[in-house]
Parts: C-alpha cells; sequence; structure tokens
C-alpha cells in the first residue's frame, strides 16, 4: 500500500512539475509575444519635436472701457478711473506648447494647423537640446496640418507609412510633449478607424480620424502615432473628453492624408482639394430596403448642385454612391474625405446604385470652396459703425458658381448682438434687415444704416441649411 501511494506521489508530482513548466511556458510565449516599444523609441525619440509658440492676446476691449471705467467709479469713488484703466494692457503675450516631427533631414516639420497657426514666434525644441525659430511653410485648416521649416542639416526623421493598411486592434505608440512635459511615450491600440469628430469648427469636413485608446493630452497636438515597425501612420490631433484630459479616446489624422497635404504645401504653400458638388446623407435601413439594397451602406445624394462636377458626370438625385476612384464608401462620410485628396481636374471614376443596377459613370472634379482660403486672404471690410459684433469677407469663386450662393461670410465675430443670436465663423449671410446681400460692401451699406435699437432678422446658410435668425439691437 505504501509503495502505492509513494509511486502515487511520484506521478502526482511529476505532473505537477510539468504543469508548472506549461503555464511557465505559456507566460513566457505570452509576455514575448508583447511589443517592445523601448527599441521603438529608442529609434525614433531624435525626430520628435517640442514646439513653443507665442502670440499677443486682447485683455482689454476698448469697446467695453467705458462699462470699465463706471465699475471703477463704485469700486473706488476718490480714484481717476482713466490713470487705473491706462494701467491695464490691452494686449498680453500668451505663450503655447506643442508637439511634432522632422519628415527630412534639412528641417521640414509635420505639425498641426492649431498649434502654430495665429502664433508670432515659433520656437522648436530638438531632441538634443538644439532650439531653433521657424518659419511656416503653409497651413491648412481643414486638415488641421501645418508644415514649418528650420535652418539645420542633418537631421534625424520619422518615415510615413501607409494608413489605409492599419485595422482595429494595431498596436500604436505615440510621442510628444502632453502638459509640457517633452519626449514622453504613451502606447495603446487602434479603436476605430474613418472616425468624423463632430463640432470640429470648420464648415468643410475632409477628415476621417483614427481612433485610438493612446493616452493623448494637451500638448500631444502635432505629434507622431508609429506603428510597430516605426512608422508614422498618423498625427495626433484631438482628445474627446469632458475635463479636457484623457478619458482614452483620441483622434489622429492619417498618414495617407499628411502625405498628401504636406506634399501639396511643399511645393506650393497651399492645399487644393476637388469638389463633387453633391448634398448627400447616410443610407440607413430604411432608404436600403426602399431602394432594394441587400444592406445599408454608400452615399444616398440628396441634391445634386446645379452645374457642378457631380450634375456635369451624370450623378443624379436619389443615386447611392457604392464607390469612389477605387475607393469603397461604406458611409456618407466617406466620400467627401476621398474627395478631398484628389486635385481639381482628376477624372474619377464613380460607381453608383441606381434603379436595382451599378452604374459606372466619370466625373471631373471641381476646385473646394476650401481651395480659396487656403490660397487667398480674404480682405475683411472694416464698417465704422458696424453694430453688429462681426465682420464680414467676399465669398470664394467656387463658392458662388459651383453652390450658386450670393452673400458673404462671417470671418471676425465678437461680443455682440451677432455672438448672442448664435452666429458662427464661416456662416454666409445672404440677407440682413430682409434685404440680400451680394457683396461685403452691399452689407457694410445695410449694416451702417440698421436702426438703433430693436430686432433685425438675418438669413444665413450653415453646413447648406438655410435659417433665419433674430439680432437685437441695444442703443
Amino acid at each position: 500500500m505504501r509503495f502505492i501511494n509513494n509511486v502515487s506521489l511520484k506521478k502526482a508530482s511529476v505532473l505537477t512539475a510539468l504543469l508548472l513548466l506549461a503555464a511557465a511556458t505559456t507566460g513566457t510565449q505570452a509576455a514575448s509575444a508583447l511589443p517592445n516599444f523601448a527599441d521603438l523609441v529608442e529609434k525614433n525619440a531624435p525626430s520628435i519635436v517640442e514646439i513653443s509658440t507665442t502670440r499677443m492676446v486682447d485683455t482689454r476691449n476698448p469697446g467695453n472701457d467705458q462699462e470699465i471705467e463706471e465699475l471703477l467709479r463704485r469700486l473706488n469713488p476718490d480714484a481717476d478711473p482713466d490713470l487705473e484703466l491706462e494701467g491695464i494692457p490691452e494686449q498680453r503675450q500668451m505663450g503655447a506648447v506643442g508637439s511634432g516631427f522632422l519628415i527630412s533631414d534639412d528641417g521640414y516639420i509635420m505639425t498641426n494647423n492649431h498649434v502654430v497657426a495665429g502664433a508670432d514666434k515659433i520656437q522648436v525644441n530638438l531632441n538634443d537640446r538644439r532650439v531653433f525659430e521657424a518659419t511656416v511653410i503653409g497651413l491648412d485648416e481643414p486638415s488641421d496640418l501645418a508644415l514649418l521649416k528650420i535652418d539645420a542639416r542633418d537631421l534625424p526623421y520619422a518615415e510615413f507609412g501607409n494608413s489605409d493598411v492599419l485595422r482595429v486592434g494595431d498596436w500604436v505608440l505615440a510621442i510628444g510633449s502632453p502638459f509640457g512635459l517633452e519626449f514622453s511615450a504613451a502606447a495603446g491600440i487602434v479603436s476605430a478607424k474613418g472616425r468624423s469628430v463632430p463640432d470640429r469648427g470648420s464648415t468643410y469636413n475632409y477628415m476621417a480620424f483614427i481612433q485610438t485608446d493612446v493616452a493623448i493630452n494637451q500638448g500631444n497636438s502635432g505629434g507622431p502615432l508609429f506603428n510597430l515597425d516605426g512608422e508614422v501612420i498618423g498625427i495626433n490631433s484631438q482628445i474627446l473628453s469632458s475635463t479636457g484630459g484623457s478619458n482614452g479616446i483620441s483622434f489622429s489624422i492619417p498618414s495617407n492624408v499628411a502625405i498628401n497635404v504636406m506634399t501639396q504645401l511643399r511645393e506650393t504653400g497651399a492645399v487644393e482639394r476637388g469638389l463633387l458638388g453633391v448634398r448627400m446623407r447616410e443610407v440607413d435601413y430604411a432608404l436600403a430596403e426602399i431602394f432594394d439594397m441587400e444592406r445599408p451602406q454608400g452615399a444616398f445624394v440628396d441634391e445634386v448642385l446645379a452645374d457642378s462636377p457631380a450634375s456635369v458626370g451624370g450623378i443624379l438625385n436619389e443615386d447611392i454612391v457604392l464607390e469612389f476612384n477605387g475607393h469603397s464608401i461604406e458611409h456618407y462620410t466617406d466620400l467627401p474625405f476621398y474627395v478631398g485628396q484628389y486635385r481639381p481636374g482628376t477624372e474619377a471614376e464613380v460607381i453608383v446604385f441606381r434603379d436595382g443596377q451599378l452604374q459606372h459613370l466619370t466625373v471631373a472634379l471641381g476646385s473646394s470652396p476650401t481651395n480659396v482660403v487656403a490660397t487667398v486672404e480674404p480682405e475683411i471690410v472694416r464698417e465704422r459703425s458696424n453694430p453688429l459684433g462681426f465682420r464680414v469677407s467676399e465669398l470664394g469663386l467656387q463658392t458662388r458658381q459651383i453652390e450658386g450662393i450670393s452673400g458673404v461670410r462671417i470671418a471676425e465675430l465678437n461680443d455682440g448682438p451677432g455672438r448672442k443670436a448664435g452666429l458662427l465663423v464661416g456662416d454666409i449671410i445672404v440677407a440682413l434687415n430682409r434685404q440680400e446681400i451680394d457683396s461685403p460692401q452691399a452689407f457694410a451699406q445695410i449694416a451702417n444704416n440698421l436702426p438703433e435699437a430693436g430686432f433685425v432678422s438675418i438669413r444665413i446658410i450653415r453646413e447648406g441649411q438655410g435659417t433665419t435668425l433674430a439680432l437685437e439691437l441695444t442703443p
């Protein structure tokens, strides 16, 4: 009996040892399967830069000086409010920090447009602690990208990868300067592709973001997102957060978009995008059933704009665009994204679903209204007595010709009746006080002759939709 027990114990010990060995082996294999980010960081950190900007911002609005003087009189009746007001500067210097990365050995740098737009001075801090003053080669607000240049040679730089082959679940790594903590690394995975982010502040959205769970914070903007091969497959741009800090939802601009923008900015200092000329919406379950589709997909054409490239190319109302120049259109937001990657004049192949059949069409792309914004600084008409609190600029040629809109665009928006009524920069004004507007001069004439008090109507177009708002004028 004892012999049998000993044998059993020996067998149990051997089995336990084998199980432990198997567990250890499995753990070792699992550990070895995890990516080694240390090598990736060591290789690419020298190409990362920290970008510091300074700009002058208003601290006083001269139009409010009278109210401030009255407040000072109440707080200190014996003091001279004019002297105290003179001690408050109208402007002060404000600094900000962002990230970027070198894309060539001769000092070209990619970053976000919002990091450097409006800056009076841009300072670039390299990984080796050298500091350079940068010049702006070009800015592109619709993609939120900027190209800078420093006077240096033989610099380490990062290589771009192909963002189209990126898959949900792939490991990615970001390097940047969150909260000014330069050259910080953070890893995560790709959470989704083709994301559109609401309320970007631009009328024209040509972006389909890469969503990740990488810890991106303020200061990471403009920094690169690497794949495991050490290639840049995205540029960190935005976070979705209720607190201003990382909630594990961050958005990056795909590298293929960045390459296109970088190439054009380097060649001409501006970016041109193609225009199709349609108003569209998502194909939901109901539309798919109505038009006998196997499943909801594509971009439903609500309206083909008159004399637009789409109209000339044979696209009709109620067509469903399934493919654009070889790119599959799964959601309607995919269409403007892919159209924007091609320059005006490109002949694109378009596949639409019409009457249960696939139709193959060829469309010569027009020029997007964003091209006018990118290449021409709009002339702002400054009205001496305009009481509305905003200034306007002339519409671009393509907006007038392709979209058939006559009016002016809001270029600057300050405190006043316009802001209180809900107007936004970029809104197109087509009528003021029930009088049609076709130029900044016409707007100025009408605005300067408005009544001193009361309500006046203003008709605007925002994102293709028209609406009328009420402006309250006060003496």
